[in-house]
């Protein structure tokens, strides 16, 4: 691996307005640039808007979609890409060629070429399919990256397998923070009138970003995901109102140790920026317990039990689904 330096942002999508998002994307790449970064990560659906998408028809959900790479969000990406020198990220509804909505990623790079990935654990919309494939890539400077997006990172069964596939830097898109679930001890909603009133209160809505349903949350789990697999990891996330809930932003960017490297709870639109240094990537714990592993033992981790359901059986369970 090689130094590099990466930005990490939190945004506030309109729902539905691509251009608008676009547009937010168009800045924070400016900026990202400015500061030297090779690598900029938007949030989750950052482009279509997310949690609206749970009460569109197929329809509907067509007019938003469209494809990768010929449509007109990954060309712009592309030439956000080649006018800047930096590799952009960002995430909206991908139609593909054979009809199916996926909840994709791209990552688009500055010799014009782009990598996209196909969230594994899809449940917004019932129209909308998971993905079937783990996305691990090259970066233009040879850094060896991977996506997962939001839901996606909460299995430590795919962080470790584009650990195993060579991921030194792990992209982790996310719409979270703020949640309603049927877990008692799983982050919880915040109330809407906190957000509308963060400028003349900012420490209100910041303590509850970094509180359980926001920091204190990600904390119990995140920093595993990069210590455990000898990874670096880029934190996006939507911060603000996103359908009937508050998104709590809590950028961030950690080294394989699973220390933050940057990080922010403030309640607006916001980017990080941290050099990430390939001297971590030498010797850490995860990657030498990596190299303890003993492959004869876990085929289990394979095998199906009869519990497993999919993801939106799983996600909605206990919850009033329009709620």
């Amino acid at each position: 691996m090689k130094d590099t330096k990466v930005a990490s942002v939190q945004f506030e999508h309109k729902p539905g307005d691509k251009q608008a998002n676009l547009d937010k994307v168009r800045l924070f790449t400016a900026d990202a640039a400015r500061h030297g970064a090779e690598l900029v990560v938007c949030p989750e659906m950052c482009i279509t808007g997310y949690w609206f998408l749970r009460d569109l028809s197929r329809l509907e959900l067509d007019a938003l979609a469209e494809p990768i790479p010929s449509g007109k969000t990954t060309r712009a990406l592309l030439n956000l890409a080649q006018e800047h020198g930096i590799s952009v990220g960002a995430g909206f509804l991908e139609l593909s060629e054979d009809g199916k909505l996926f909840n994709s990623y791209v990552v688009a790079m500055p010799d014009g070429s782009h990598v996209c990935h196909r969230k594994l654990h899809a449940f917004v919309n019932e129209h909308v399919s998971s993905g079937s494939d783990f996305t691990v890539f090259d970066l233009p400077n040879g850094n060896r990256a991977a996506i997962l997006i939001c839901y996606d990172n909460n299995l430590f069964e795919n962080t470790r397998i584009v650990a195993l596939r060579g991921a030194e830097i792990l992209i982790a898109p996310h719409q979270t923070g703020g949640c309603r679930t049927p877990s008692p001890r799983c982050m919880g909603t915040i109330d809407q009138a906190l957000w509308h009133a963060r400028e003349e209160s900012p420490e209100v809505i910041e303590a509850e970003f970094r509180g359980a349903k926001g920091r204190e949350w990600l904390l119990r789990w995140l920093p595993s995901r990069a210590h455990d697999n000898g990874m670096f990891l880029v934190f996006s996330n939507g911060v603000g109102i996103d359908g009937d809930e508050v998104r709590t932003g809590n950028a961030m960017i950690l080294n394989p140790y699973g220390e933050i490297l940057a990080e922010t709870w403030a309640a607006a639109d916001k980017m990080i920026v941290a050099d990430l240094e390939a001297e971590h990537m030498r010797m850490n714990i995860g990657m030498r317990w990596i190299q303890s592993r003993r492959p004869d033992l876990y085929a289990s981790l394979a095998r199906p039990t009869g519990r497993e359901m999919d993801t939106r059986t799983v996600r909605f369970k206990g919850i009033d689904e329009g709620g």
